[in-house]
């Protein structure tokens, strides 16, 4: 049998040239100077050590950094991640961006407040600004509405239905529901501003907190903002549906509205991809079947939904069967198809199976793209092969195919896995360089292992990037934070994040206050825990006030 890396090498050395795989993503520019880095923040008296025992000695692992990359990780300009900034960049060096971001990155009780920090300020708003502000505190909704608050504001500034929409998305992003229809409503008075693209925002976010009863009940009220109720907007809210877990809700919107709103393909593929999603494969194959009564024809999204669901059971022959009847109609299989399988048969550490699914996809004439790529970098990565995925990564542009955020994530997760700390930290060095621009998923796996390998300076390091890169931590990123500091005995910086997400109007998970409690129990961090306690029931009493308004 030939070795995995022959069998890679010759089948891509039958790919054909392609145009790159289209992402948006923008270009990056890092800004560098002579600015000392500042070390991991000063930690408060209330979280400092054990109420019974003297601080330990800091972890010789906290301030190092891989020689190669201390260049790179020093020059970089870097705030304290906590208020207390020790060391504030020149004025000179700064841009407009930066210097509103150093006095909204002061915690706000409110939006007004935040805008009244910046009334006093000088700065005059504008559309490219206040869309690069809003962008960086994206998952920040109090420093967001405080910019967007105080830009209104001004006389000779008015806000463009984009920008609007933005608002929209952030605060529903935060579940503050009763601001977004506020917003909404004055949108409305403006005449003109809302669209599908706004009352799609609406209901997506509605859906992603659960609230499902909602989106469908503002959907049923669209005509009033001047949305058509048609195909196009019921299509949205039923796909808002799906994609968070209630396709239930979305077959009885289908049920509803079937009568008085013409249906189309997609309205039938959305309940084939939520039927599968969710398991229950007679039903996705009972909305295949009244999607060819109603004369629409099942296409390659409708096959790939069906694969995809088997791929989840692992039952590859069933996968193997649906290739065949895609065949039988001449329904060719698509990039994400094979990537689909791919994938899922890497993951089942079916390795060579997997290169069989690359090779035949090249025979059926499917142009390899960077999410086949990714998925053969994943697989070799799944299988310890670290060097080839290397290659395979490297011999991407002699393809023809540009690397995208994807790729550059799927290897940079497979060298923290193996906790390959340089290998990583370098692809996001060679980002930059690339103008590639990261993402939240670029960083997870960053934080993960400097969590795990106790790189607090690098840890504080790679925050500042995400922030550079206008990239605002969510709550997932401070629920792997807590988690990944609780593990690995830095209770003192995982009570910092866990403030710092509570600070920020986000509710922590059940599970990461517990661990943290349990945490700080056992050390007998007595004034830590009980500070902890007091801003745990400071969120849940917050989120109580909110559904009940």
């Amino acid at each position: 049998m030939l070795s995995l890396k022959f069998q890679i090498f010759k089948l891509l050395s039958h790919t054909r040239k392609t145009m790159p795989f289209i992402f948006l993503y923008h270009p990056l520019c890092t800004m560098t100077d002579s600015t000392q880095l500042t070390e991991s923040p000063e930690l408060p008296s209330w979280v400092k050590f054990s109420d019974t025992q003297n601080p330990s000695n800091r972890d010789s692992d906290d301030d190092f950094v891989i020689p190669s990359l201390a260049g790179w990780v020093d020059n970089h300009k870097f705030h304290d991640h906590s208020k207390l900034v020790k060391q504030m960049l020149s004025e000179n060096s700064e841009t407009e961006v930066d210097k509103i971001s150093k006095i909204l990155k002061n915690w706000y009780p409110s939006p007004d407040n935040a805008a009244e920090a910046l009334n006093g300020s000088g700065f005059i708003a504008s559309y490219s600004l206040v869309e690069q502000l809003l962008k960086r505190f994206s998952n920040d909704w109090v420093p967001a509405f405080g910019v967007f608050t105080w830009a209104k504001m001004q006389t000779r500034y008015r806000h463009s239905p984009e920008l609007y929409d933005s608002m929209v998305d952030i605060l529903g992003k935060a579940e503050q529901f009763h601001t977004v229809w506020e917003l909404v409503e004055e949108m409305n008075e403006l005449g003109g501003y809302i669209t599908l693209v706004t009352m799609s925002k609406v209901m997506r976010r509605l859906a992603k907190a659960g609230k499902y009863k909602e989106a469908i009940e503002a959907f049923r009220k669209i005509e009033m903002f001047g949305v058509s109720k048609d195909t196009a907007s019921m299509n949205v809210l039923m796909d808002a549906l799906v994609k968070e877990g209630s396709v239930e809700d979305a077959h009885d919107v289908f049920l509803t509205f079937k009568k008085v709103i013409p249906l189309s393909a997609h309205t039938f593929n959305v309940l084939i991809h939520g039927w599968c999603k969710a398991r229950k494969l007679d039903h996705a194959k009972k909305a295949m079947e009244d999607m060819e009564k109603d004369g629409f024809q099942p296409d390659v999204f409708s096959y790939t939904c069906f694969i995809g669901a088997y791929c989840r059971e692992k039952d590859f022959r069933k996968v193997d069967k649906i290739l065949e009847e895609m065949k039988d109609k001449g329904c060719r299989p698509s990039e994400v198809t094979y990537t689909i399988v791919m994938h899922a048969l890497g993951k089942a550490k079916r390795f060579n199976e997997a290169l069989e699914v690359y090779e035949k996809m090249k025979r059926n004439g499917c142009v390899p793209d960077a999410s086949i790529y990714s998925s053969l970098i994943f697989i070799l990565g799944k299988s310890g092969r670290l060097k080839d995925a290397r290659d395979v990564f490297e011999d991407m542009t002699k393809q023809g195919v540009s690397r995208n955020a994807l790729t550059y994530n799927t290897l940079i997760s497979c060298y923290c896995v193996h906790l390959q700390e340089e290998a990583a930290m370098k692809l996001l060095q060679q980002m930059e360089e690339d103008s590639c621009k990261p993402n939240l998923k670029t960083y997870g796996p960053l934080l993960k292992m400097c969590c795990q390998k106790k790189r607090m300076k690098v840890l504080y390091f790679l925050l500042d990037h995400m922030f550079r890169n206008d990239i605002s931590p969510e709550v997932g990123t401070y629920s792997l934070l807590v988690h990944g500091l609780c593990k690995n005995g830095k209770l003192e910086h995982a009570c910092l994040f866990f403030e710092e997400m509570v600070l920020k109007g986000m509710v922590p998970k059940d599970c990461t206050y517990k661990m943290l409690t349990e945490g700080l129990e056992g050390k007998s961090m007595t004034k830590a825990k009980e500070h902890i306690e007091k801003l745990m029931s400071r969120s849940q009493n917050n989120e109580a006030k909110e559904h009940i308004y």
